[in-house]
């Protein structure tokens, strides 16, 4: 019988369990305590069954997301179930073959069938091939905002016309006007059609930002943009003050979501990442102490083939206080997103 363990092993960097949670908010723990994109609580029973071809407890995790309207959590759990599918996909197979018409099932194969596509060598063709299972998808739920992700992905990758992506924009934010996966897929849309113009990115993140609730992942959108330019490498400088501020505004996030946990992982790796270009030492750890020890690949697979230990180097630089990355942060380690970034 497959345990949870099982699904948990090729997360962890060596043998040894991670620590309760209240001690790891005391502090980063050593390499061997580490876990490479964990899933979280409620993701990780949904894994462990797929794994023995059991598509229950994945349906029944993305029915309660949706009908909670659970939007980032349900956009998170889609991602991380198609990239399993990728491998294994006879759970997902036999799911869609007895409910042909569930609409978790849909967008579920519709994830799947985009990522399929990005890789290809012929991504714009591919992707094209694909589209009506976006469409069936989005018809499956007409309030869920993440088909509609989806398709903004699909039509970035797809390089569609500035005025056909407006009008998914415009049906996405009609949903849900501030869900995070939208935004950001708009944001790469934006960095890809006016490549090195970090400004209108920039003025997109922070508006966005601007009008979210405090608590919303969407007032993280600037530190992504922030990414975007200190990795790209083209165009014209930015202010320093203006990286600033969009670390400042997901550090002001960072405490009101939970300490150690998978959940926040990702935006807390990204936000060390930040910090550490800007040499920001004590304010990334912080960020280390909030993270425990969950690393994510993104956005260290932009900068590294080996996500786990470019982590664990940048790491060890902030706790050291090795502060010695000479020059403008945009000329620190790293180079150009890659394109495999998606």
């Amino acid at each position: 019988m497959v345990g949870t363990m099982a699904i948990q092993l090729p997360f962890i960097r060596a043998s040894r369990m991670t620590r309760t949670a209240s001690h790891l908010v005391n502090g980063p723990r050593a390499d061997d305590e580490v876990m490479l994109d964990a899933p979280d609580a409620r993701l990780s029973p949904a894994l462990v069954a797929a794994a023995r071809g059991d598509h229950g407890p994945a349906a029944g995790l993305l029915r309660a997301t949706r009908a909670a309207a659970e939007w980032e959590r349900r956009d998170r759990y889609v991602t991380r179930l198609a990239a399993f599918a990728r491998s294994r996909p006879d759970w997902l197979d036999a799911w869609l073959a007895t409910a042909p018409h569930d609409p978790d099932a849909l967008l579920l194969g519709a994830q799947l069938a985009v990522d399929r596509a990005w890789r290809s060598p012929a991504r714009a063709e591919a992707l094209r091939e694909v589209s009506p299972l976006i469409t069936a998808a989005a018809r499956g739920d007409h309030g869920d905002p993440v088909p509609w992700r989806l398709a903004l992905d699909h039509a970035r990758g797809a390089q569609a016309g500035h005025t056909y992506f407006e009008e998914l924009w415009a049906a996405a934010v009609r949903r849900a006007p501030h869900h995070y996966g939208c935004h950001e897929s708009a944001l790469r849309y934006l960095a890809a059609s006016w490549h090195g113009s970090h400004q209108e990115c920039f003025d997109f993140a922070d508006r966005a930002a601007q009008d979210a609730p405090a608590d919303a992942l969407v007032q993280a959108l600037p530190l992504r943009a922030a990414f975007g330019y200190l990795t790209d490498g083209c165009g014209p400088e930015l202010p320093r003050e203006r990286l600033d501020a969009a670390a400042d505004r997901a550090i002001a996030l960072s405490p009101r979501l939970p300490a150690a946990d998978p959940w926040p992982a990702p935006m807390r790796n990204l936000l060390v990442f930040v910090l550490a270009r800007l040499e920001r030492w004590p304010d990334a750890r912080e960020q280390l102490r909030l993270n425990g020890p969950y690393a994510t690949s993104f956005p260290w697979d932009q900068v590294s083939d080996d996500p786990l230990g470019h982590f664990l180097r940048v790491r060890d630089d902030i706790l050291s206080g090795a502060a010695g990355l000479p020059g403008h942060p945009r000329s620190e380690r790293g180079g150009r997103v890659r394109s495999r970034d998606h």
